[in-house]
């Protein structure tokens, strides 16, 4: 555990130090909520309703963006080849970065779900629901970016290629985190504890399999 964490606070400095997640990437969240919002040209009411999807649809792209920051991190000065040569496991520098990605994305969700709140009205009926099913998802989007994001890196065209990649494996989880909000916020009549255990489901196999794949995909990498 001790390894993870070194290699997760590795990139929560980088990224503290360079502002990035501060000054480009929550504008953008915020930004998607309030452009969305104006499209649907829906009144107040209506975009509590769409509260949900909306809020993951913004959650979602911010991903792909921190998740091709994180794979760049690892390409200035070829830091993957030092990480390598650290003897720390493959499985070990996965967990660690995929830590590293979930913090950020918490730290984004919580400033989108202030946002929510304030644009759209949305209102929080099932508070514990609404946290476990969005760490949930936090786990499952940082697992499958950063092992994604190390797949797509050695191909020269990642900053392309990974929304490709992402957006097909991120939609189980898109729909099962809409779904449970939806019932966390009211919106809709469905069963969200049954979504969160999909979610859960999601977010397991995609850090098992992460984990099994990232040490070849790294060393191809490099």
């Amino acid at each position: 555990m001790r390894e993870v964490l070194l290699v997760a606070a590795k990139d929560l400095r980088i990224e503290l130090r360079s502002r990035v997640l501060l000054y480009q990437v929550a504008p953008f969240a915020v930004a998607t909520l309030v452009l969305l919002g104006f499209a649907l040209d829906a009144d107040r009411s209506a975009l509590r309703n769409f509260s949900p999807g909306l809020f993951w649809v913004a959650v979602l792209l911010t991903a792909l963006l921190a998740a091709q920051r994180s794979v760049a991190v690892e390409h200035a000065g070829r830091a993957a080849d030092a990480l390598l040569l650290s003897a720390t496991s493959p499985a070990r520098i996965f967990a660690g970065k995929a830590l590293a990605l979930a913090a950020q994305l918490a730290a984004l969700e919580a400033l989108l779900g202030v946002a929510i709140v304030v644009l759209y009205d949305a209102r929080v009926e099932h508070f514990g629901l609404a946290v476990a099913s969005a760490a949930a998802a936090t786990v499952g989007i940082a697992a499958a970016g950063t092992l994604y994001g190390v797949l797509a890196a050695p191909l020269g065209v990642r900053e392309t290629l990974l929304p490709v990649l992402l957006l097909p494996v991120f939609a189980p989880v898109l729909i099962g985190a809409t779904r449970a909000f939806g019932d966390a916020l009211g919106t809709a009549a469905v069963n969200g504890w049954a979504w969160f255990g999909l979610l859960g489901l999601f977010a397991l196999v995609y850090a098992v399999f992460g984990a099994l794949a990232y040490g070849p995909l790294l060393e191809a990498e490099t």
